[in-house]
């Protein structure tokens, strides 16, 4: 997934990650228990905060361990286990929060009169593959389904996608058969099928993970009825919403991480125009709302 953001050259690292295997896990670290339970499709973990360390161990199988003050991460797992998802994209959060950015569960578009991004936030399967997808076939181009890296450090919010496959849904590919060429025959027990980008940009365009000005944000809802509708967004609650589905809290409160990334969320809703996207049986239909709505605010 980073392999194409590798750089060639000498560059001196904001962020270091030591990756090995080992036969005994450190699994009982001290400090404060933020985080006692089960992580869905991955099985029973822990985290542990000590002053600036966090610690997440599942055990028998991985620990990590992160200073984000110090920008460093060791990630040590057993022979032959099964590498749960969660601990990499954790060290991941980190090393970007080192460089002052923060991944957001969001899917994000290029306009198709200008290179710059609108973001489209919506909680897993509410539909912003699906809307993604409508959005690419008539005109704009796709940043990423679900992962983009925002930083508000710059004069304005700017914004690049995660380079991971496309998670497409049975639902959607009825919804967009122009998306069928780029399927296979097999579905996961999700009812899904992960598609490289390669193969999604041979129908739509797919852009490159640089970083692009935000035009704006839409919150992502079901319509009540079968019409699309664009609609003002007040920008407390867009805030609520995104970080209700952005920012982690554990049985310490939040840890300085997540703080950063809600200042983070503050910072962008308080720069650019917030909207609820209502979307019908014609996610297509949002398109032309969109660009009439930003197009306004050039």
């Amino acid at each position: 997934m980073l392999a194409k953001l590798r750089i060639t050259g000498p560059v001196e690292p904001d962020f270091r990650l030591d990756v090995a295997e080992a036969e005994v896990l450190d699994e009982a670290p001290e400090g404060s228990l933020v985080f006692d339970g089960e992580i869905p499709e991955e099985g029973y973990c822990r985290m542990i905060a000590d002053g600036g360390t966090v610690h997440l161990v599942f055990p028998g199988r991985q620990t990590v361990e992160i200073n984000d003050q110090e920008g460093w991460a060791k990630l040590r797992l057993r022979p032959a286990a099964k590498a749960p998802w969660t601990p990499s994209m954790l060290v991941l959060d980190a090393a970007l929060d080192a460089g002052g950015q923060h991944m957001l569960h969001t899917a994000g578009l290029t306009l198709p009169d200008r290179d710059a991004v609108v973001l489209i936030h919506a909680p897993s399967g509410t539909g912003k593959t699906t809307t993604s997808l409508a959005l690419a076939m008539q005109g704009f181009g796709l940043c990423s389904d679900d992962a983009m890296i925002l930083n508000v450090a710059s004069p304005m919010p700017s914004a690049w996608g995660l380079p991971r496959h496309v998670k497409i849904h049975q639902n959607t590919a009825e919804m967009i058969p122009l998306v069928s060429p780029c399927l296979g025959p097999s579905w996961d027990r999700n009812g899904e099928q992960a598609v490289s980008l390669e193969r999604l940009g041979e129908t739509v365009r797919i852009e490159n993970p640089s970083a692009r000005p935000v035009a704006g944000l839409l919150h992502l809802a079901r319509s009540a009825d079968s019409g699309t509708r664009l609609v003002a967004m007040a920008r407390t609650d867009a805030m609520v919403a995104l970080a209700m589905d952005n920012v982690r809290t554990g049985m310490t409160g939040l840890l300085p991480l997540q703080m950063r990334r809600l200042a983070t969320i503050a910072g962008l809703v308080s720069s650019v125009p917030a909207f609820r996207l209502e979307v019908g049986d014609r996610p297509a239909d949002a398109a032309a709302l969109i660009r009439s709505a930003l197009s306004v605010r050039d």
